[in-house]
C-alpha cells in the first residue's frame, strides 16, 4: 500500500490516478499510523507553503514525515516543504534537505510552467532517464542547488530539479504529468 499524504494541498487525485494506472494500490490519508506502516509514501502538492505547513503541524505530520523509514517521494510543493525554509510566507519547513527555497526573480515569466529538460541526473530515481529528457514543471519557487541535488534544471537560473537524501527523494517537476519519462521515474521509485 502506498500512502499519499493529505495536507490540504492539491494534486493528490492526479497522483492517485497515475498509481492506479500503474497497478498500485494507494490511499490519501493524514493518519500517522497508515503513513508509518505504508510500503511507500508520496508527498505531492500544489498550494501555498505557510498554510500547508500549518496543517502538517496541527496534525503532527511534520514529525511523522521526519520519522518515515520507507522510501518517501515529495513532489513540487512537497519538495519545497522538505527543505529548511521557503521565501513563500517566510516559512520554516521540515529541514530534511539542507536547502533554501526562493522565489524566481521576475526577469522571465513566473511561474515556470510547462515542459523543460533537466541535466546532471544521478540517483536511484533516474534509471533509464537521460540528460536533456523533458519533464513538466509548474512552480514559482525553487530549491537552490545543494549537496542533495540529483538533477538540475535551468529557468532564469539553475535550480534543483530533484533531491535525494537517504530514503527521502523529491522532484520539483510533476512525474505524474510528465508522460513516459515521468511514469518511468515513478516506476523507479515504486521499485525501491
Amino acid at each position: 500500500m502506498i500512502a499519499i499524504i493529505k495536507y490540504n494541498a492539491g494534486n493528490t487525485t492526479s497522483v492517485q490516478n497515475t498509481l492506479d494506472r500503474l497497478g498500485f494500490e494507494s490511499t490519501v490519508t493524514d493518519d500517522p499510523s497508515i503513513i508509518l506502516n505504508a510500503d511507500k509514501v508520496i508527498f505531492p502538492g500544489v498550494g501555498e507553503a505557510a498554510s500547508a505547513m500549518n496543517y502538517l503541524k496541527e496534525k503532527g505530520l511534520d514529525q511523522v514525515i521526519k520519522s518515515v523509514k520507507q522510501p518517501f517521494l515529495g513532489i513540487c510543493l512537497g519538495l519545497q516543504l522538505m527543505c529548511e525554509k521557503t521565501e513563500e510566507g517566510n516559512t520554516e519547513c521540515l529541514g530534511i534537505f539542507d536547502a533554501a527555497v526562493k522565489l524566481f526573480p521576475p526577469t522571465e515569466k513566473v511561474p515556470h510552467m510547462g515542459w523543460n529538460n533537466f541535466t546532471e541526473i544521478k540517483g536511484k530515481l533516474f534509471k533509464g532517464i537521460n540528460d536533456y529528457d523533458d519533464v513538466y514543471f509548474v512552480h514559482s519557487y525553487y530549491a537552490e542547488l545543494n549537496k542533495n541535488t540529483t538533477s538540475v534544471c535551468n529557468y532564469i537560473e539553475a535550480f534543483s530539479a530533484s533531491l535525494e537524501k537517504g530514503n527521502f527523494y523529491a522532484t520539483q517537476f510533476h512525474p505524474e504529468k510528465s508522460a513516459g519519462i515521468g511514469l518511468q521515474i515513478l516506476k523507479n521509485f515504486l521499485a525501491l
